[in-house]
């Protein structure tokens, strides 16, 4: 049985993560992609975590390409977080163990890498490379903490509507199915 992503999140979330301290989140939405996992600490900092399974994939993270919705400019996802331009304070990948060769991997990310015990399932973690802090500024000073919350709220209203949905018949027109979080 091959190891899914939700059960990786969970893994690495539950042994490396400070619920009591740290904002987590996974495939939350913020600047122009989905972070799989986004950590923001009591001070602001912020710590974005790709997750990649395959060397197709990885490589495919580096042709992701983006457009600034003001100017039209079009950017690449690494060229913007490896200048500072990125609202997160850092970045890393997790990958399988061995998987990339660690120098093909830019120095501003951070390598995480799992091995996955199929027959005990059991996943252990290795931080191979901090990654760099790429800016100073708090998540919160880029981004509109009041906003943040509501957006997180609404979604997870959304989420419960859309559960409850496919269990029980409704009875209302689910607003919701009309109006997505921007």
């Amino acid at each position: 049985m091959k190891l899914k992503i939700e059960e990786l999140m969970h893994a690495y979330i539950h042994s490396h993560c400070n619920f009591e301290r740290e904002v987590i989140l996974t495939n939350h939405f913020h600047s122009d992609w989905e972070a799989d996992i986004l950590i923001i600490n009591n001070d602001g900092h912020s710590h974005e975590i790709e997750i990649k399974f395959s060397k197709s994939d990885f490589k495919n993270d580096f042709k992701k390409a983006y457009y600034n919705s003001r100017t039209g400019e079009k950017f690449l996802k690494h060229d913007k977080i490896c200048c500072g331009d990125y609202v997160c304070n850092s970045f890393s990948f997790l990958l399988p163990m061995g998987m990339i060769e660690h120098s093909a991997i830019p120095e501003h990310c951070g390598i995480i890498e799992f091995y996955h015990n199929a027959d005990t399932w059991e996943t252990e973690f290795f931080i191979i490379r901090e990654p760099k802090k790429v800016h100073e500024d708090s998540y919160w000073k880029l981004n509109d903490k009041d906003l943040f919350i509501r957006k997180m709220a609404l979604g997870l209203l959304y989420r419960k509507m859309e559960l409850k949905g496919r269990h029980e018949e409704l009875i209302f027109k689910n607003p919701f199915e009309m109006k997505k979080v921007k």
